[in-house]
């Protein structure tokens, strides 16, 4: 969600993703709140040299579409973060190495876009045996149709609970 929305449909959607961005930081509220832990996976978007923090003041320091979700969603200090070079948030980065570390076993899974990113990462999840939520108001698409299938989709075919965020119920972390 950290991004300069800087693709074809980004200023379309933007009104959809700013809404997302609230709900998901209300998420994220809730998880600190019962002590899970927060990991935000970004893409490299091809720079291999890229910095999240970097990325972050990037998006929320200058004139960029995405100037308002970075702030809705930025990060704590206590957060964690993985840059990915490709769809799946698993696909050659640390994040199963940093998940088991943190002792987690299921996970919530946010973002853009849920028919692409979302539904990858939340694939190779499922494939490592972690529970998953798909909170479906913290999911958008740039097609709201492919968008509602790929949640269908992976509460069939992955058993993700897809209910709205508010829905989803949070037990206190040991």
């Amino acid at each position: 969600m950290i991004n300069e929305f800087d693709f074809e449909g980004g200023a379309r959607l933007l009104p959809a993703i700013e809404r997302t961005a609230r709900h998901i930081a209300a998420v994220k509220r809730r998880m600190k709140h019962v002590r899970y832990p927060v990991v935000y996976v970004n893409d490299n978007f091809g720079k291999w040299r890229s910095d999240f923090r970097k990325l972050v003041a990037r998006c929320v320091d200058e004139q960029c579409r995405g100037k308002q979700v970075a702030r809705i969603l930025a990060p704590e200090d206590d957060d964690y973060f993985v840059l990915k070079p490709k769809h799946s948030g698993f696909y050659a980065t640390p994040l199963e190495l940093l998940l088991r570390y943190l002792k987690v076993d299921g996970v919530v899974i946010t973002g853009i876009a849920g028919d692409n990113c979302v539904l990858f990462t939340a694939a190779d999840a499922y494939m490592r045996e972690f529970s998953i939520a798909v909170p479906a108001d913290c999911v958008v698409s740039l097609n709201e149709d492919r968008n509602r299938s790929a949640l269908e989709h992976m509460r069939a075919s992955l058993k993700a609970d897809i209910r709205p965020s508010g829905k989803i119920r949070f037990r206190r972390a040991a």
